[in-house]
């Protein structure tokens, strides 16, 4: 049942926001799609989802970054508004969800939209489904644009939640990447947000600069553990094609680091963070005293999530259509473009693939997703979780026979026990190289006759990768692991 009139505050400041609601704020018949569905339809699928909404706009593009964001002169927020609001309707109707587990709000820098929109979209979730009270809502913020007043009015428009993309706290590191702000200016940020978001506050950060030695990273890291809250996200930067940072580095006009400083970066980080008292909860996370992340959770147990906003993707059961069938779903990348979608049909889905690629079975696309994603956790994939996705087939009968995963096993990368299926601490650090095998295992057994020659199963896809393509989810730490390869910077933001 939808809980209408969720913190009334927030629809204040829309409401007091100059053309608060932007056109289209009463759009008018529905659609079909947008149409709220018979009750009842649907029961026996997953109920609950998480939320992702993407806001594509940046001040500047730093030079490592290759996520789904413009930079333009100006932004039409009352449009872009109305069509979040709008999309979000739409989705929600559209799934069989009727409770929203968290919303997380990435980019693109989403500080930079107004707390008036940050509210109306939370009204309009809580609009068509449930939203219970204390739901992490996390919104990423530059430090550029996270002054006390504007986090303050993100915290009355229901934020409880921040992720500061700190980066570093050195400016000759700032500068190489090409960041807006200062170490001081994120210093401050940091500041004002834990006062604002005591306990729910994380910051970012990158290591394995061009020419940062591995003092200077733990320098840096200690530095940023007397200013931290009580979350911290690390990624390992990644060179991505079309950056202006890749190209200094292919062209030879700054240093690769080397596989090993690499791994002795993310080793020390690990012994020191834990040192002070974190869990290494996930590939690229950290959380103590129990400030784990909920949303980011949810991509890593393999739970359901609808992605709003440009490029944004989702995984969730659409009505109507058998009631079992998840479908991957990416919505279209440019702003204009799906702004034109949304409001000539409610919604900017661009490509839509059920995932259920193996004739053999229904569901062997979402165990692949499940593996790939639960062994980025310290609690691994668990049974209870397996079986809810492969009652017939389970962990033991899958990777407990003589094979790969056996052999992972006794090489010491890997553990099967009473719990589930999970990586070491050393086998965490190098996912990437044990998943191809896992993948191999599964495929086995789950569709032997159609089994490619040895050597050549198919490679696994990331989360990330979506298999309908665009860009990423959004979100935490939706992002590649292993090392080399390792934790290196997430998506869908949706997947910090």
């Amino acid at each position: 049942m939808a809980v209408r009139g969720w913190r009334p505050a927030a629809a204040a400041i829309a409401a007091a926001r100059p053309g608060g609601g932007g056109p289209g704020g009463a759009p008018g018949p529905a659609p079909a799609l947008e149409r709220a569905p018979e009750a009842g339809a649907g029961a026996a699928a997953p109920a609950t989802a998480a939320l992702y909404v993407h806001w594509p706009y940046c001040r500047k593009r730093c030079s490592y970054c290759n996520f789904n964001k413009y930079v333009v002169p100006v932004v039409d927020e009352a449009a872009v508004r109305a069509c979040l609001v709008r999309e979000a309707r739409t989705l929600l109707r559209l799934s069989q969800v009727q409770s929203v587990t968290s919303v997380f709000f990435g980019g693109g820098t989403p500080s930079l939209a107004s707390p008036g929109t940050i509210a109306a979209v939370l009204e309009a979730v809580a609009g068509v489904a449930h939203l219970p009270a204390g739901t992490e809502v996390t919104l990423e913020a530059n430090p550029s644009s996270a002054s006390t007043p504007r986090l303050a009015g993100f915290r009355a428009a229901g934020v409880n939640r921040l992720s500061v993309g700190v980066q570093s706290l050195d400016d000759a590191e700032l500068r190489l990447l090409g960041r807006e702000h200062t170490a001081a200016e994120a210093r401050g940020a940091v500041e004002v947000a834990r006062e604002l978001f005591p306990g729910r506050t994380s910051i970012d950060l990158i290591f394995g600069l061009p020419g940062q030695s591995r003092g200077a990273w733990a320098r840096g890291l200690e530095a940023a553990l007397g200013l931290c809250d009580d979350h911290v996200s690390l990624y390992q930067l990644t060179l991505e094609r079309g950056t202006a940072l890749a190209a200094q580095v292919w062209g030879g006009a700054l240093p690769t680091p080397p596989q090993d400083l690499l791994a002795d970066m993310y080793q020390t980080a690990r012994t020191m963070l834990v040192a002070a008292g974190f869990r290494h909860y996930e590939v690229s996370n950290f959380a103590r005293k129990g400030a784990l992340s909920t949303h980011n959770l949810s991509y890593w147990r393999a739970e359901q999530y609808i992605g709003v906003g440009p490029g944004a993707h989702g995984r969730f059961v659409p009505r109507g259509e058998g009631g079992h069938s998840r479908e991957a779903r990416v919505q279209t990348l440019e702003p204009d473009n799906w702004m034109r979608e949304v409001q000539s049909q409610g919604h900017g889905t661009r490509r839509r693939v059920v995932l259920s690629p193996l004739e053999h079975s229904p569901c062997a696309r979402r165990l692949e997703e499940l593996l790939a994603l639960g062994l980025r956790t310290d609690e691994g994939v668990t049974r209870e979780r397996w079986g809810c996705f492969s009652p017939q087939l389970s962990l033991e009968a899958v990777f407990g026979a003589p094979g790969e995963a056996k052999a992972l096993q006794e090489q010491g990368w890997l553990i099967l026990d009473s719990g589930g299926l999970r990586c070491t601490m050393k086998g965490l650090a190098l996912l990437d190289s044990l998943l191809p095998d896992l993948l191999c295992q599964l495929q086995r057994c789950w569709a032997p006759p159609a089994m490619p020659e040895e050597g050549s199963c198919a490679r696994l896809q990331h989360p990330e990768e979506d298999p309908v393509g665009g860009s990423g989810a959004g979100g935490e730490a939706v992002g590649r692991s292993g090392l080399a390869g390792a934790v290196s910077r997430n998506i869908q933001s949706q997947n910090r």
